[in-house]
């Protein structure tokens, strides 16, 4: 059973009770991102995600740490483009206490100077490892192309100059704005008591404040197509390929779903098969979406060695090429559709997915998707219209390239590129 609350506080809460577990789940999700900064304090919203680890005034970090893991519990954050996620799964017998210190750390935490100066230390080693992981940074020099001049193309960790110039003022500052009830969903699923739940959690908001929170979120364009290559000393060359996107509140993101599992979303997908096991021009080949509130991209990503640049470019316009103009079979999406129907009924069974699937759906559509409904949509589609979809949105002229790897290699890359799409 599913319950659900616009609170007083002008919090959204949302509670699943499983009565047949042992377990629990809690998630906060608070409306900031990385989108929401300005150059200045670009990654203030990951690095408050840290700093809700240092401690408040009824706990030092390491009463935090050491009191979930008495309790065999697991606590964690992420930070993304447009939120933050604070969680932690216990026992259900152990709920309460994990609500207890979620919300001490949410609104209690203490952003002490001399914590704040040694966390700068640990997030500019974070983004030293990232430059130092091309695989994953090849998705950030796309992004800061293609939305370059906003804070979408900006990386969530921020960058070395941001975060060892804004202050402990300017991060207090920021945190106090976003972190109150109006900008937070809260979301709990396992064997628990919805309204014991709702009074418990209603107590640790009702003295926060029932304020609007300004995120000054103003949309973004992408850019026109563009060639981005940063030179580095590496092993392979990473390459991502992308066009624009839609939002996650577009109709068509059921399709382009079913779009992406046949062209590159998994092992029995075009690109993986043709790229990857005919040719063998790459160990990771695959294509994904990213869909934010009002934009988002389509990417391929490869990571291959310099001699084979020229045979997979050419392998890859003749795939793009073959599934704008044929199309695909009915039996590929009848395929993909029994594919993500087991998953998307699989992913019930873990209580952390239930509550982050609830508390996603109420954050962005501001209510519950019934996973029943979602899946009439998925089984709706058919050939033509991921055919229609593809048409649309793979168009040679839309294709802008970013490139990682050594000066000799990246003219190679770049001059295959414009062989083929320009």
């Amino acid at each position: 059973m599913i319950n659900c609350w616009n609170l007083e506080s002008k919090a959204k809460l949302v509670v699943e009770e499983i009565p047949y577990l042992k377990s629990a789940a809690i998630g906060v999700y608070i409306r900031v991102g990385s989108r929401n900064e300005n150059t200045d304090i670009a990654g203030a919203s990951h690095f408050i995600e840290h700093m809700l680890f240092k401690g408040t005034q009824k706990r030092s970090a390491r009463e935090i740490a050491e009191s979930f893991e008495s309790i065999g519990g697991q606590l964690n954050a992420f930070t993304s483009k447009e939120y933050t996620c604070v969680y932690a799964r216990t026992l259900d017998e152990n709920i309460y206490m994990a609500i207890d210190i979620l919300f001490d750390m949410l609104f209690n935490s203490q952003f002490r100077v001399r914590d704040v100066t040694t966390e700068k230390e640990v997030v500019i080693e974070e983004i030293n490892m990232y430059e130092d992981t091309p695989d994953d940074l090849i998705h950030d020099v796309f992004a800061r192309s293609l939305w370059e001049g906003h804070p979408m193309g900006s990386p969530i960790l921020g960058t070395l100059e941001s975060v060892s110039s804004f202050s402990s003022q300017d991060i207090y500052d920021f945190y106090k704005s976003r972190y109150i009830p109006a900008n937070m969903v809260i979301s709990v699923a396992g064997n628990v008591e919805s309204s014991k739940i709702k009074d418990t959690i209603e107590k640790y908001l009702d003295n926060h404040g029932r304020g609007e929170s300004e995120c000054g979120n103003f949309e973004p364009s992408a850019n026109k197509t563009f060639i981005k290559l940063l030179d580095k000393k590496t092993e392979q060359v990473q390459i991502c390929l992308g066009v624009p996107g839609i939002s996650y509140h577009d109709p068509h993101r059921y399709t382009q779903n079913v779009m992406n599992s046949i062209l590159g979303g998994g092992m029995s997908s075009r690109l993986f098969q043709t790229i990857r096991e005919e040719h063998g021009l790459a160990y990771s080949i695959y294509s994904y979406p990213s869909n934010y509130s009002d934009t988002g991209s389509y990417s391929i990503h490869i990571g291959t060695g310099a001699a084979k640049i020229s045979k997979f470019f050419e392998v890859l316009y003749i795939e793009l090429n073959k599934f704008i103009n044929e199309g695909v079979s009915q039996e590929e999406v009848l395929r993909t559709q029994q594919l993500i129907k087991a998953s998307m009924y699989m992913s019930l069974e873990s209580v952390m997915n239930r509550m982050s699937r609830m508390g996603k759906s109420l954050l962005m559509y501001d209510k519950i998707l019934p996973i029943e409904k979602v899946i009439d949509k998925v089984l709706a589609i058919d050939s033509e219209m991921v055919m229609e979809f593809s048409s649309g949105i793979l168009k040679n002229e839309l294709f802008s390239l970013a490139a990682i790897g050594s000066g000799e290699v990246l003219s190679v890359v770049e001059n295959e590129y414009r062989k083929w799409w320009s």
